[in-house]
């Protein structure tokens, strides 16, 4: 499965900047904004951080890759996934 990558920074409340990638399914580049951004909210949402921090701006597509197994089953399941890279804890 090939997989977009969208490089995601957000201020917590704490200070600390989070960086984690959003990680969905290729589409047509029409369809992915909106899609990734909700995602992005899920996400900080399970974590405690205000949603309202996301915006298109702190969000952008990276890449396409081919995902790794474990990568293309949390897709399969949920619609995304995401990978901690800083102050994500």
């Amino acid at each position: 499965m090939k997989i977009a990558v969208f490089d995601t920074y957000v201020d917590r409340p704490d200070g600390r900047r989070m960086h984690f990638d959003i990680l969905v399914r290729d589409q047509p580049a029409d369809k992915a904004p909106e899609l990734v951004l909700s995602h992005g909210r899920r996400y900080l949402a399970a974590k405690g951080v205000p949603a309202t921090a996301l915006e298109a701006r702190e969000c952008r597509f990276c890449h396409v890759e081919s995902a790794t197994p474990a990568i293309e089953a949390e897709v399969e399941r949920i619609g995304f996934a995401i990978i901690e890279l800083q102050h994500c804890d």
